[in-house]
């Protein structure tokens, strides 16, 4: 806990649902980078609209000058099975253990296995599934953030006779 920093992360997805693994890809040069490497975890914490300037400002200044926590007034959370700080602002952070670390080139991709996956209640619906839609969640693509929400469909909608 002590030791924690903020990276931004443009590279992130889920590789495979069981076990449940995901990735984050990283530029060695990162002063995060040497941090997930030593320990051997991190947390992927999801960012909102909320939260846009400090998502842009933690991605342009450097872990190693400055506590990125505390400049953007976020709150560190005690995760359950990692040593590393969630988010407490953020609408879901997910704890990771580290596999495997592939050099890529410019980037390492660190593949890790997914310990827990945590919701804060207030986007949990009626039946208890997480309703990604009342988080504003943002993206990143081309330098550029966008605004993600709107639900276009549900899995078979396509192929769904009327």
């Amino acid at each position: 806990m002590q030791k924690s920093n903020i990276i931004t992360v443009a590279w992130t997805g889920i590789l495979n649902t069981n076990p449940a693994t995901v990735y984050i890809s990283v530029r060695p040069s990162r002063y995060s980078y040497n941090l997930i490497k030593e320990q051997g975890e991190f947390v992927i914490n999801l960012t909102t609209k909320n939260l846009v300037r400090a998502t842009d400002w933690c991605g342009v200044k450097t872990g190693a000058k400055v506590d990125k926590f505390k400049a953007m007034n976020l709150h560190k959370e005690k995760a359950n099975f990692v040593k590393c700080p969630m988010i407490k602002e953020s609408p879901v952070s997910v704890e990771c253990k580290v596999r495997k670390i592939e050099k890529m080139g410019s980037h390492d991709v660190f593949i890790a296995d997914v310990l827990a996956i945590n919701a804060s209640k207030k986007y949990i619906d009626e039946k208890g599934a997480f309703d990604i839609s009342k988080c504003d969640l943002i993206a990143y693509s081309n330098g550029h953030y966008y605004s993600l929400g709107k639900k276009l469909g549900r899995f078979g909608f396509s192929v769904k006779k009327s």
